[in-house]
């Protein structure tokens, strides 16, 4: 354990992520806006929460929902404009609130001027932004994409006889950091907005900036697999060690990466404070934890053990316990609702699932991350037909399918648990129209049950609501420094129902008991038979600490003690 608390804002803080287009209305478009998240301002910071995390809100064509940019610096008109940005970063700051951003620079929009310079010749002074293949050098060394039809990362451009480089979308080029010009517009555009007052960027897919711009064979030892080879760029580490001496150093700003292909292994290359890179990243081994192989956002594999639950988030804890930092989360718009995943969403087991996964994020060590509506415990829409969805992922893999002959019923059953767009509902404010999101048609459909308490309003007069309860295991936290800064130390690791384990600093010690079951359990731990363990929060009133350290628990009970 760390001998002195390196106390910083953004370890200590929560962030609520907002995916702006799915948040609130106030135009009449059926999409969410800006003036939407001002709107509910006093409804997050009732939270409890510090730190807010928008969902790229740039000018893009929206082939990938805005993770195409065509301009850092500008506002997409469909949420408002600059002065509105303006008045929301106000109305943040004012309420003693953070906002975080999306950096989406491994890639931009094809639309972005940078790339329709870059296409018109091969002696653009842009053409060197991006890369490219000149058609007489034959066909590229592949690369797979993970939002073609095809899944070929080499797209092949008319105008100058040459093949550009997508790991993602067609319409989402990939930038050329090898480029120091390319580099110093990123730098630019970051500065722009840290000189605005933003507080720090999610940065999306940032290990997979740097390339071999030799584009040679995948090389044997990555056998098949793209991501760690995506993630793996020779000057990576440069790069981010450069961003952070030219621009993030310059701030008083949080980083967090979004790290596909990052492994424990080489997690403090990233983290360590001494290497001055970044602060956190999201790791994927929890995501990928019921999907087949490496494909995180794709097929699911069935029923994961809670022994694998464990052993993920304790080997991940190990990393950081003395030096770097982590980041937890259960959920976000790339992947489907925490309680539907990893807990119940049935009528029985939805509340104490819903508060037992709240319990959890806000027990751990790690900046704790969670996603609008997760507060209220909103829950995967399941859409039966492919007329319903919106992504682009599930839309070019239906299309993959279908033109490979294959089984489209088994696909979409896979999507009701597996797509992204499970994650992109519209929030439930009340039982009103929409949800009280909008007037009129939303963008995508909300999910029904909001009629059935899972909104905001009903909620709100409910004092054992899901949301009141998030909100006293908020202030639980903040209380409690042992609960951010304190050691973990996992109890009964074979349990396959229960996840127990203790946060410890100083005099602080804690006891967090969780269920992760339909069924009942009766748990022994000795080690507490002569302990003074006192209660202080359950998300089940009908079970209470028994003596001689028997502890009764129910099916997804929460529990967390302090022990003298």
């Amino acid at each position: 354990m760390k001998n002195s608390l390196d106390r910083l804002w953004w370890k200590e803080g929560i962030v609520y992520q907002i995916y702006p287009r799915s948040f609130q209305d106030t135009t009449g478009n059926g999409i969410g806006d800006l003036q939407g998240i001002i709107k509910r301002l006093d409804y997050i910071k009732s939270l409890g929460v510090t730190i807010i995390w928008l969902n790229p809100i740039y000018t893009s064509p929206n082939d990938d929902n805005g993770y195409d940019i065509s301009d850092y610096r500008s506002i997409m008109s469909e949420f408002g404009t600059m002065d509105d940005f303006d008045q929301l970063l106000e109305g943040i700051k004012k309420r003693g609130l953070k906002l975080v951003m999306d950096l989406v620079v491994n890639h931009s929009s094809d639309e972005h001027q940078w790339f329709v310079e870059s296409r018109k010749s091969r002696d653009n002074p842009f053409r060197d932004y991006y890369h490219w293949w000149p058609a007489e050098k034959g066909t590229p060394p592949k690369r797979w994409s993970y939002f073609d039809v095809e899944g070929n990362a080499w797209k092949y451009d008319e105008a100058t006889d040459a093949y550009y480089l997508h790991y993602f979308s067609e319409k989402q080029p990939d930038l050329k950091w090898e480029n120091p010009k390319l580099r110093e517009e990123v730098y630019n555009a970051m500065r722009f907005w840290f000189d605005k007052g933003v507080d720090g960027f999610r940065m999306d897919v940032i290990p997979f900036i740097s390339k071999d711009i030799s584009y040679p064979v995948l090389p044997d030892e990555y056998e098949g697999n793209f991501v760690p080879f995506y993630a793996n760029g020779p000057k990576l580490h440069e790069y981010l060690k450069e961003m952070n001496n030219e621009v993030l150093s310059k701030y008083d700003v949080m980083t967090v990466g979004e790290a596909p292909g990052i492994t424990i292994e080489n997690a403090l290359d990233f983290v360590d404070e001494d290497r001055n890179e970044l602060n956190m990243f999201f790791h994927f081994d929890l995501m990928s934890l019921d999907r087949d192989g490496d494909e995180v956002f794709m097929m699911r594999k069935g029923k994961w053990k809670l022994t694998e639950f464990k052993k993920i988030h304790t080997d991940w804890d190990t990393v950081f316990a003395e030096k770097g930092w982590g980041s937890m989360y259960l959920n976000n718009h790339d992947f489907p609702r925490s309680v539907s995943r990893w807990g119940d969403d049935s009528k029985t087991h939805w509340y104490n699932s819903a508060t037992m996964l709240q319990t959890f994020l806000l027990t751990m060590r790690g900046t704790p991350y969670f996603y609008y509506g997760e507060e209220i415990g909103m829950t995967n829409i399941k859409f039966q037909n492919i007329g319903d969805y919106k992504d682009i992922n599930t839309l070019n893999r239906y299309e993959t399918l279908k033109n490979e002959g294959g089984n489209l019923e088994a696909f979409i059953e896979n999507e009701k648990d597996a797509s992204r767009d499970n994650a992109r509902t519209p929030m439930q404010w009340d039982t009103t129209k929409n949800a009280g999101f909008s007037d009129e048609k939303p963008w995508i459909k909300v999910n029904a049950n909001y009629a059935e308490g899972i909104n905001v309003t009903s909620q709100e007069n409910d004092r054992g609501s899901v949301l009141n309860y998030f909100r006293k295991m908020v202030q639980i936290r903040k209380d409690n420094l042992g609960l951010i800064y304190g050691s973990y130390e996992l109890l009964v690791p074979d349990n396959e129902k229960v996840y127990a384990y203790t946060r410890t600093l100083e005099k602080e010690h804690y006891l967090i008991l969780l269920s992760f079951s339909r069924e009942r359990e009766i748990l022994k731990l000795e080690q507490f038979e002569n302990q003074n363990a006192k209660l202080i929060i359950s998300n089940d009133d009908a079970v209470s600490h028994v003596k001689d350290g028997v502890f009764k628990v129910r099916p997804y009970h929460a529990m967390v003690y302090s022990i003298d």
